[in-house]
C-alpha cells in the first residue's frame, strides 16, 4: 500500500508533452491559440480525449489534448491522474474517462473556445474550418465492445456539453494518444 501512496495525485491542472513540462491550463490554451494562429486558414479539431489503465492498487488515468492541422501536423499534451484504487467495472471506467475529458472541456467551453474560432473566422470563406470533439474511449458494437451498453450515455453527455462526441474507431485520442501514456506501471509525469 505504500508504493500506491506514493503514486497518488492531487488532482492537478497540470499537462506535459514531449518538449514541456508542467503546463497549466491557460499555457495549454496560449500553446494552442499560438498553434493556430501559424496557419489561420487551416482546418482545426480541438480533440479531448481519455483513456485509463488499471494496475495493482491504482487506475492510471491520461486526458490527452490535440489541436489538429488536418493533414498538416498538430500539437498535443496529456494530464495524468492516478486513482488509488483499481477499477473493475466498465461502466465506472467509461464514466470517469469522460468526465475527465468533461473537465477540461468545460474550461475551454465560452470565451477561450471563441477565441480559437476567432483565428479562423475571417478565412471561413476561403475554407478555414474549427471543430471540437470529446474522444469517448468505447464502441458501439456489442459484439466487439463491452462499453457499447454504456455508449449512448457518455455521447449524450458530450452533446449536452455543446461538443461533438466521438467513438471507437474515430476516437483516436482516447484510443491511441491517450492510452500510450497509460500502459506504463507507476508512470510518474513529472
Amino acid at each position: 500500500m505504500r508504493k500506491v501512496r506514493n503514486l497518488i495525485r492531487t488532482h492537478e491542472m497540470v499537462f506535459h508533452n514531449v518538449s514541456e513540462r508542467r503546463l497549466s491550463l491557460d499555457q495549454v490554451h496560449e500553446r494552442i491559440l499560438r498553434f493556430m494562429r501559424q496557419e489561420p486558414r487551416g482546418n482545426y479539431n480541438l480533440i479531448i480525449g481519455t483513456d485509463c489503465q488499471v494496475f495493482p492498487g491504482y487506475t492510471n488515468f491520461i486526458t490527452g489534448i490535440v489541436i489538429q492541422r488536418v493533414g498538416k501536423g498538430a500539437w498535443a499534451c496529456y494530464r495524468q491522474v492516478i486513482l488509488p484504487r483499481e477499477l473493475i467495472s466498465i461502466k465506472e471506467k467509461l464514466s470517469l474517462e469522460t468526465s475527465y475529458s468533461e473537465e477540461i472541456a468545460l474550461y475551454l467551453i465560452g470565451d477561450r473556445l471563441t477565441e480559437m474560432e476567432n483565428v479562423v473566422l475571417p478565412y471561413v470563406y476561403q475554407g478555414a474550418t474549427f471543430d471540437a470533439y470529446i474522444d469517448v474511449d468505447a464502441g458501439t458494437d456489442p459484439a466487439i465492445s463491452k462499453t457499447a451498453a454504456y455508449v449512448e450515455d457518455m455521447r449524450l453527455r458530450v452533446e449536452a456539453m455543446g461538443m461533438k462526441a466521438r467513438l471507437k474507431p474515430e476516437a483516436v485520442i482516447a484510443s491511441a494518444y491517450a492510452n500510450r501514456y497509460t500502459k506504463r506501471p507507476g508512470h510518474r509525469s513529472v
